[in-house]
């Protein structure tokens, strides 16, 4: 498929038909990632994580040389017991 570049506003924006984002999933309203590779522009959807985070973005905020531990949250109170 061939599409030309469209001036919208300030930006620059393609045009694109139906199939190709259902082919790629990705819906209106969806965040996608925009790079380019060897020349190629590469549009991505993003996997989001409860919203707006992705697991990278996430992961990145751990520290280091963080290392996890159990933690004692008390008496059984009600039908929460293992």
């Amino acid at each position: 498929m061939i599409v030309k570049v469209q001036k919208w506003g300030n930006s620059q924006g393609l045009r694109l038909a139906r199939q190709v984002p259902e082919d790629a999933h990705i819906s209106v309203g969806d965040h996608v990632e925009v790079t380019t590779k060897d020349g190629a522009i590469v549009i991505a959807p993003v996997k989001c994580i409860r919203g707006r985070a992705r697991l990278r973005e996430l992961v990145s905020h751990i520290p280091r040389h963080y290392k996890p531990e159990e933690a004692d949250w008390g008496k059984i109170v009600g039908k929460e017991g293992w």
